[in-house]
This record gives C-alpha cells, structure tokens and sequence, in this order.
C-alpha cells in the first residue's frame, strides 16, 4: 500500500500558549491544547504541533478561535515505564476563524495488530484496532482507532494486514493509570470511527 491519506480538519479554540518542543533540521516546533466541541457538549483537548512558521502566519492568542489542517502523526516515547505512544496533529496550515467546531478524520491504513472485539456492560459493540498508516520516506505512524456498533462487529472480522480506508474524529480520553508509586490520571488520544471499511486499492 502506497497510497498516502491522513488529514484531520480541525475547529477549535486555542487552549493556551504554544511552547516550545524541539528543533529539527533548524526549524522550531512548538506545541499547543486545541478544545474542540462535540456536539454533544463534551470538549476534546488535543494537542497540535506547528511550525514556527506556521504559526508565525497567523498569530496566535489564548482564547482564539483556529482552523487547523494537517496530519495525524506518532511516535514512542521512552519512559521509566517503558515506552509511550504519542499522538499529536502535525498542523500543516492555521488560520484565524469564526467556522463552528469541526474534528473530521480521514485514513487509509493497514490493521497491524488483531482487532479487539468487546461488548460494554449495557451491550453496545465497541472494537478497538491498531491502523499503521503510511507517511513519506517509508516511515508509518500507527494510530489507535475505536469503532461502534455495526462497524465495529464488521472490522472485528477483520484479519491483520487488511487495508481500510476511515473517516471519523479524534478524541482525548481521560483514565487512571495505576503505577507502583500510586494512581495518576492521564489522557489517550484516540480516532472514533463513523465508518470504517475494506478499501479497494
């Protein structure tokens, strides 16, 4: 699979100031919080990385409202726990806005770990998959993905190395982690499928 779809439109306010994070081939990134609104009232805090330049296009103030283009992106991270997979949107272009909220995802990628089919305690269908998707210079970034219902019982089915094409949102998530030295509360970032499907490549 060659074929390269990853892009996330996002709607949102600017959560805080950007930060800076690291510097690659002399360009500076930095990092800011997205709070994206469902609808349904619930906010997704997500976390953007930019370009120096990038932003420097438009200039950005806490409280404002930003429309966001660009791709999912991973990587892990070491930690005294072990490894840490690490997801942000790598904003390709930000502009001021007065759009409404948006959080549209579209993927083509390959199922690179046996689907995880479960039911909640009320019965709702819910499946969780691994999607590597293709990135330049044969690099991937493998980004977690949960599907519902009808959709999650058909990509349950699903053998590893099948190729799907996605559409949907990305969410954060917030859990408990239980580590030796105590409870810490930490946030996953996670694609909710509204459909999912087998592509025809």
């Amino acid at each position: 699979m060659d074929q390269i779809v990853n892009q996330i439109i996002l709607c949102g306010t600017l959560g805080s100031p950007p930060v800076y994070s690291h510097e690659n081939h002399g360009k500076r990134f930095y990092t800011f919080p997205l709070e994206v609104e469902r609808l349904s009232g619930t906010t997704d805090t997500l976390p953007i990385l930019a370009a120096e330049q990038v932003m420097a296009e438009c200039g950005l103030q806490e409280g404002e409202r930003l429309r966001v283009t660009g791709q999912i992106r991973s990587f892990n991270r070491k930690t005294e726990q072990g490894r840490k997979l690490v997801i942000s949107v790598f904003a390709e272009s930000i502009e001021v806005t007065s759009c409404p909220p948006a959080n549209d995802v579209i993927l083509l990628g390959t199922i690179c770990r046996e689907p995880v089919f479960r039911r909640t305690p009320l019965g709702r269908e819910i499946c969780d998959l691994m999607l590597a998707v293709n990135r330049p210079y044969n690099r991937s970034d493998y980004l977690p993905c949960i599907a519902w219902g009808r959709t999650a019982a058909e990509l349950s089915r699903l053998p590893v190395g099948s190729v799907i094409r996605l559409t949907g949102r990305l969410q954060s998530r917030a859990y408990i982690k239980q580590l030796d030295t105590g409870r810490e509360q930490r946030t996953a970032y996670e694609i909710s499928a509204l459909t999912a499907c087998a592509a025809d490549l």
